[in-house]
């Protein structure tokens, strides 16, 4: 009897190692396509980061195509997006206390609606592809204006815009621009 428990023991641990090993290079793979990036605003007492990652176009109809109008999106890929503030801000004339959110959007052709979640996420969607996102979690909801760029933006991008001062969201020929104060 020791030695089938300690073959079980052998086999589960090697079983447990071999899948580790596979979620580790799986995760690196999906990093390599849509690399992480983190941008930071630091301007008249506000201190705001937000880690995203950054999926590419590659030739895709981005928005109406891979990301449907109307459906929540995890506002990047891979985990869900964080937003973290060490300040009270007012965004859209709003109030979103200091501490850290998830940042989810749901895109429409016109408009977006910007979601702050309390809930951190171990990753941006389930296991049949929908947002992890629980509305009850929504801290802060905005709409703001669709713009269309110039030229198509290949990689999705977040940064901040210090003139307005806003937070800026652009990919593929989209871009949005949500106002803080």
């Amino acid at each position: 009897m020791n030695k089938y428990l300690k073959w079980t023991a052998i086999v589960i641990g090697s079983l447990a190692i071999l899948a580790f090993v596979g979620f580790k290079y799986m995760q690196s793979s999906t990093k390599k396509a849509s690399p992480e990036q983190t941008v930071a605003f630091k301007q008249g007492g506000k201190d705001v980061t937000v880690f995203y990652c950054r999926p590419s176009k590659k030739g895709r109809d981005i928005f109406g195509g891979l990301i449907p109008y109307g459906e929540v999106w995890r506002t990047g890929a891979n985990e869900a997006t964080t937003f973290t503030t060490k300040n009270e801000l007012v965004i859209d004339g709003k109030l979103l206390p200091a501490g850290e959110y998830t940042l989810w959007t749901i895109p429409d052709r016109d408009q977006w609606t910007v979601i702050f979640n309390s809930k951190q996420y171990g990753w941006g969607v389930s296991m049949d592809g929908k947002a992890s996102r629980e509305p009850e979690a929504d801290v802060l909801k905005v709409n703001v204006p669709v713009e269309q760029t110039s030229a198509p933006v290949e990689m999705f991008t977040i940064s901040f815009n210090e003139s307005i001062p806003a937070m800026e969201m652009a990919w593929d020929q989209t871009k949005v621009s949500v106002p803080i104060k």
